[in-house]
């Protein structure tokens, strides 16, 4: 099944742990550390998404707010696009986890992950205009986007096929993916220097 098959399919809780993972992966760049995005993470375990229809626990606007403080940034103005698309995954998170917006913004995640690990992988040269395609496989991709292809699709298959038992590994391939991109990010940092 696609990535985009895979979103189309998920349920609340697939959708929002598929934009908090795509988001989690791209924190080194908005200068955070691994525990930044674990409020969200730990809102999201703790809902029950049963009576209400939303994926995360009712703490879930309160922590985003306290992440936004937490990764507040310079004016995007004169930053690479890299962190400009990190920046606008995390402001554009819904304050509710429910109905078209999760979606949207799940969707958005993905697109935006996919372009930033495009914009970095050095094996991808000078980056192509236009989307990752996510409708087939990982073929033709540099190495930092088929992995993140893949990250992306395995979240969303554990959350499908484990409810919210598949959220510990969904945030083990998440952590797996950030440290990855910390890698990229200090190499290229220390390229500029």
């Amino acid at each position: 099944m696609s990535l985009v098959e895979l979103i189309a399919r998920a349920d609340a809780r697939g959708l929002a742990a598929s934009g908090l993972a795509c988001l989690d992966r791209c924190v080194p760049l908005l200068d955070g550390d691994d525990e930044a995005l674990r409020p969200l993470w730990a809102t999201l375990a703790d809902a029950s998404g049963d009576e209400t229809g939303d994926a995360t626990g009712p703490d879930w606007a309160e922590a985003l707010a306290q992440v936004r403080d937490k990764l507040a940034g310079p004016d995007a103005t004169g930053e690479d696009e890299a962190v400009v698309l990190a920046r606008r995954m995390l402001a554009a998170a819904p304050a509710e986890c429910s109905g078209p917006a999760l979606l949207t913004w799940a969707d958005a995640c993905s697109v935006a992950s996919l372009r930033i690990h495009r914009l970095l992988d050095p094996a991808a040269g000078a980056a192509p205009e236009g989307d990752v395609p996510r409708d087939a496989g990982t073929e033709g991709l540099s190495p930092l986007v088929a992995a993140e292809l893949r990250r992306q699709a395995g979240v969303l298959e554990l959350l499908a096929g484990h409810g919210a038992a598949g959220l510990r590994p969904a945030l083990e391939v998440s952590t797996e993916g950030r440290r990855v991109l910390r890698a990229v990010v200090s190499r290229r940092a220390r390229g500029r220097g």
